[in-house]
């Protein structure tokens, strides 16, 4: 059976930070609850596509996801597993902020088989919190850490950000170091990126973020702390403790198969991507548009269409040769040339062969067996490396 990993976006939070440009938003109970029944309906209808398919990872995904009653959250993962062929040992995350998981609501996700946890730490400085519009402090990320623990959770992931607002290279390492000492199982580090249409975009002005030299000290402090804290960096922004490193995430980077559930969520399967509607009302259309659809006799990609998915793109092989050697060499194992040549039928350097000689001659990209991937300095420039592998 092929491998697949689903992802489940729930779009409501508390309050909407200054620096996010998701697809999320408050919302009351009803709303909720709503939402939560046009998802199950969703999963139900499109189960059916996937008969030759065992799941392999699940992730709620926001918004907050651990904002939901936690008995949705297991109506979700019932229907799921009703549904889908998932395997005993599928990793299932919820990514939680501070504040919205009480105790009981952590044990719940333990009894659902929910085995992984994401926790949007961000930074250790409560006043860097506030800047960028967190809806807790460092405080409150410690007890929603030590609930789950004692929950039972034995696989967490903590999020950090560099080039927030008025933050220092002194109170990044800070957070570093915090973050480090609490021993989670991974740790995800982001630099802050200025989206248009944001809050802090459209107010930038008024802040002062760090300057370029400030930036690159906090990118190589990042790999440092955490190298010396027993951190492996297997992604660019990812690090794990051995044997801790997210297979969902991993499916993207490898391009594997994932179908993406709920409101503006993105698929790519058997090399088709696809989005659904962004707005609610578009939505529920596409899902009544979903019911009853297998008894269509119409190709897969023509169903997507008339359902009423967005951006359905049936990919090249030139596509898909790009996305394997971009997204390959996200992870720093890189990329296998000896897949790529079974899965193409040609050879990584018939396609790309001058880049890879130049950039092997810059020292930019490097062979380790029969794999190819970014050096340190190929890591510092990687979005100039990944640009030359489209045409």
């Amino acid at each position: 059976m092929r491998e697949l990993s689903i992802y489940i976006h729930i779009p409501f939070c508390v309050r909407k930070c200054l620096y996010c440009d998701f697809l999320s938003g408050p919302a009351c109970g009803e709303e909720m609850e709503n939402y939560v029944n046009l998802l199950l309906r969703e999963l139900k209808e499109q189960s059916i596509f996937y008969g030759d398919h065992r799941v392999i990872s699940i992730f709620f995904g926001g918004g907050t996801p651990s904002l939901i009653p936690a008995r949705d959250t297991g109506r979700i993962l019932e229907q799921v597993r009703g549904g889908f062929a998932v395997a005993d040992d599928a990793e299932i995350t919820v990514e939680c902020n501070p504040g919205t998981a009480t105790a009981e609501k952590l044990e719940n996700y333990i009894t659902y088989g929910i085995n992984r946890l994401s926790i949007g730490l961000q930074s250790t400085d409560d006043r860097e919190l506030e800047r960028i519009g967190r809806i807790h402090d460092y405080g409150s990320f410690l007890e929603t850490y030590r609930l789950a623990r004692a929950a039972g959770f034995r696989n967490i992931n903590i999020d950090l950000m560099a080039g927030l607002p008025g933050q220092s290279t002194a109170s990044y390492k800070k957070t570093l170091e915090r973050a480090a000492a609490l021993s989670p199982e991974h740790i995800s580090a982001y630099s802050l990126i200025l989206e248009e249409g944001t809050e802090l975009y459209v107010n930038r002005k008024r802040y002062t973020f760090p300057d370029e030299d400030e930036d690159r000290e906090m990118y190589e402090l990042t790999e440092k702390v955490l190298g010396d804290a027993g951190f492996h960096r297997y992604e660019i922004s990812n690090y794990a403790k051995e044997g801790r490193e997210c297979r969902h995430n991993k499916v993207y980077w490898r391009r594997g198969d994932y179908a993406g559930f709920g409101l503006g969520a993105s698929s790519m399967v058997r090399n088709v991507r696809w989005k659904n509607p962004d707005a609610q009302a578009d939505y529920a259309a596409c899902v009544k548009r979903m019911e009853g659809w297998e008894t269509q006799d119409v190709s897969f990609v023509e169903t997507l269409r008339q359902t009423g998915r967005c951006e359905v793109q049936p990919l090249t092989v030139q596509e898909q040769m790009e996305e394997f050697m971009f997204l390959g060499l996200r992870l720093t194992a890189g990329v296998d040339l000896e897949e790529f040549c079974l899965y193409f039928g040609k050879s990584a350097e018939e396609i790309y062969g001058k880049q890879i000689r130049s950039f092997e001659e810059q020292g930019l990209l490097e062979r380790a067996g029969k794999r190819l991937r970014l050096t340190p300095r190929g890591i510092d420039v990687s979005n100039v490396v990944f640009g030359a592998f489209l045409f």
